[in-house]
């Protein structure tokens, strides 16, 4: 069961409307790294979740994240403030009216549609989705997964801090990004509880391929590092071995059974390509300046398609008309 307090968990004081951060600031509250996002993240890994201690953990930051979503809501409500009154009562003539609800950059939307109230839209008026919840359903999925979500949400709110010179502003946006951090120290420390918790899932990885490390981009700027390097890695730089790593020829089969295989070469007959033709296309056909070389041209609409001799076309029309007197 939930209750609400009517009370923020943070005091929010914002010194005068502005549309356009409160524009920005919407990316926190309906976009992907958002507090909704978070708080659906995390309610639904924790409703799922056998552990007593995760679920006690996730539901707990699971409901702080909507405490987060009110207090963000709320700034936005009031740097709208001034604009939603605006349009409700029309007091500012229209040029006025355009010129602020303007302000607002790509939200118009959130102005028109949502009377400047908090949407569930990020800074572009992209609506939220179910689709910024990855949640997998494992433990040592999932915890690394809200770690780094919170990492981003973090990054998120240090860029919003740097936008605004608005010092009621600041210190709410500065407590929100600080919990950010306090929530990537207990997932942490979740994940860190389990024993082997690296790989994820119950299957272990293949040992041979488990600590090979690929060369795959080469030239100016390879550098090496314990990512790549050292006692811990068998580096391959010779690609040639990857091609296959795992010593076979490198291709691609399946066993049909007798059926499906005689389909399946019918098929491949039916679709065969005659590497001994060289048909007129509609691109040749078409061809003007820049669409390379065709045969209208060497570069394209510079000559006619070259007809065939007269005496060819002839003997083709004593040959169709042999073969039509034979099936007579």
């Amino acid at each position: 069961m939930f209750m609400h307090n009517k009370r923020l968990q943070y005091t929010v004081r914002v010194s005068e409307p502005n549309p356009r951060l409160a524009t920005l600031m919407m990316e926190q509250f309906g976009g992907a790294d958002g507090e909704l996002a978070a708080a659906m993240r995390y309610f639904t890994q924790g409703l799922a979740e056998e552990d007593p201690g995760r679920k006690d953990l996730l539901l707990d930051i699971a409901t702080e994240e909507l405490s987060h979503l009110e207090v963000i809501g709320s700034i936005i409500t009031m740097l709208n403030k001034g604009v939603k009154a605006q349009l409700s009562e029309g007091q500012m003539n229209e040029a006025e009216l355009y010129q602020m609800v303007g302000a607002t950059g790509t939200s118009a939307k959130e102005s028109i549609l949502f009377g400047g109230g908090p949407a569930l839209c990020d800074s572009a008026g992209v609506p939220w989705t179910a689709a910024y919840v990855d949640s997998r359903g494992e433990p040592t999925v999932d915890l690394r997964s809200n770690i780094a979500a919170e990492a981003r949400a973090k990054i998120v709110y240090e860029r919003l801090i740097n936008i605004t010179d608005d010092a009621g502003i600041k210190d709410a946006l500065g407590f929100l990004m600080t919990r950010e951090v306090a929530h990537q120290k207990s997932f942490e420390k979740a994940l860190y509880s389990i024993e082997n918790n690296f790989p994820s899932g119950k299957l272990p990885g293949v040992e041979k391929y488990a600590s090979v490390y690929v060369n795959a981009s080469q030239g100016e700027g390879d550098m090496t590092g314990p990512w790549n390097s050292g006692d811990q890695w068998e580096r391959i730089d010779d690609l040639t071995q990857t091609m296959p790593i795992d010593g076979g020829d490198g291709t691609a089969m399946v066993t049909l059974s007798s059926k499906d295989a005689k389909v399946a070469k019918q098929m491949a007959a039916r679709l065969v390509s005659d590497p001994t033709l060289d048909p007129t296309t509609g691109a040749d056909l078409g061809a003007g300046p820049g669409a390379g070389r065709t045969k209208t041209g060497d570069m394209g609409g510079a000559a006619d398609i070259e007809e065939a001799p007269v005496e060819a076309d002839a003997t083709a029309k004593k040959t169709v008309a042999k073969k039509a007197s034979k099936t007579k």
